[in-house]
């Protein structure tokens, strides 16, 4: 067996969990019941998803040039991904988006206050939200 068919089956394999990894955060997008739970799917099963399928193309490349793009791809998707899901999680969470039944523990209550008295309540004379 050469070299060239021990890359193409591991860019095969890569590229079949990559794309399997991709497709589980869409489905868990479309199917879990609430924000913080779709925005988790969203995130960590389509990084590593990314960074599979980047790694299976990468391994059929011989330009440094194009795996060196690919190398970036990855960087700003390892930062840019996770960074966002935590700012949108943390603006449905002061907008009293963010279902309080479904949380084990509550780290935000005390910097933030209560789910069950979200900013902009008027029930907390806060009107400005």
């Amino acid at each position: 067996m050469s070299w060239a068919n021990v890359t193409d089956i591991l860019t095969a394999i890569c590229l079949i969990v990559g794309a399997t990894l991709c497709l589980a955060a869409a489905i868990g997008i479309v199917r879990l019941p609430d924000l913080l739970s779709r925005m988790h799917a969203g995130t960590k099963p389509q990084v590593l998803g990314v960074l599979v399928l980047l790694l299976g193309v990468g391994l059929q490349l011989d330009n440094p040039r194009d795996i060196g793009m690919l190398f970036v791809i990855a960087t700003f998707q390892l930062l840019t991904s996770p960074v966002s899901a935590h700012m949108v999680g943390r603006a449905a969470y002061r907008t009293g988006n963010v279902r309080p039944e479904l949380l084990i523990v509550d780290d935000l209550a005390p910097m933030v206050g209560s789910l069950a008295n979200p900013p902009g309540d008027a029930t907390n004379g806060d009107r400005t939200g």
